[in-house]
């Protein structure tokens, strides 16, 4: 019979004053349906014990789902949101205004259905307003009882020193996969800082087929390129938490079962050739 797949094989990371599993669960594409609701049931069933949301997601649909879905769970599961990020007619912007934010954190309790964000993020630095200022405004949320731990997310090391600061920063997530390495300096830090590092896009949006070595060596395994991909993350860093999003009980479980791919040295070597570095 086979093993049923388990987030707890991914081993764990250090999220501030909480250790959670290293394969958490991505929901920018969570929408309120009965669908979503049993992946989010069927993931604490697997042991994922971190789920990445924001308020923008599906226009704060994925932050009600999450809420109206957990219940009796919610403290089992380590729930990080993230606010401070627009939409605008060209895109997406930022406001990291404290009143903004002290709103955005008010909504996002509501829709949690919760009395404390386990995790606030600060979604993107605002141009026209000091990262101090963003921060201080979650400092004073977290000195509220309304916030537990504070991160940050998109920036640079020299954005993360400045608000580290100003309040304990146990998390930041910028975009980083296989392919796309250009935050090497900012994990490097983040490791030395005992930071939890959360790896945005960590598949790569289905850009993975242009990865020869990656396909290749997949292939031998029997296993997706999706799946090394993420195996391959869990091995380049010990503080790295994984969030890739699936609307598909089956892809949730295959993301999984990457923590069981065994990867040797000499093959992690072979895919940190800059051959592959799109």
């Amino acid at each position: 019979m086979a093993r049923e797949v388990s987030a707890a094989r991914a081993g764990s990371v250090r999220v501030g004053d909480r250790s959670v599993h290293r394969m958490g669960l991505g929901t920018n594409r969570l929408t309120d349906t009965e669908p979503a609701r049993a992946l989010l049931r069927r993931a604490v069933e697997l042991g994922v014990d971190f789920i990445d949301t924001a308020d923008v997601y599906q226009s704060s649909a994925s932050e009600t789902t999450i809420g109206n879905t957990l219940g009796s769970d919610a403290r089992r599961v380590l729930v990080a949101t993230k606010g401070g990020m627009t939409r605008t007619p060209d895109g997406m912007g930022a406001d990291g205004r404290p009143e903004y934010l002290r709103q955005t954190v008010e909504a996002s309790l509501r829709r949690l259905r919760t009395d404390r964000i386990e995790l606030y993020q600060l979604h993107r630095v605002d141009p026209k307003v000091s990262i101090e200022t963003s921060v201080g405004a979650l400092k004073e949320m977290q000195e509220a009882g309304r916030i537990h731990r504070i991160g940050v997310s998109n920036v640079t090391v020299e954005e993360i020193e400045r608000a580290r600061r100003v309040a304990t920063i146990v998390s930041v997530q910028n975009r980083y996969n296989f392919l796309e390495r250009e935050q090497e300096k900012v994990l490097e830090y983040c490791e030395a800082h005992s930071i939890a590092f959360i790896p945005w896009t960590p598949i790569a949006r289905g850009k993975l087929v242009e990865a020869k070595t990656l396909g290749e060596m997949a292939a031998r395994r029997g296993v997706t390129a999706q799946q090394l991909a993420l195996r391959w993350l869990l091995k380049r860093s010990p503080v790295i938490l994984p969030i890739p999003g699936t609307m598909s009980v089956a892809h949730l479980e295959e993301n999984l079962a990457a923590a069981d791919i065994e990867l040797s040295d000499d093959e992690f070597r072979q895919l940190l050739m800059p051959a592959e570095i799109a």
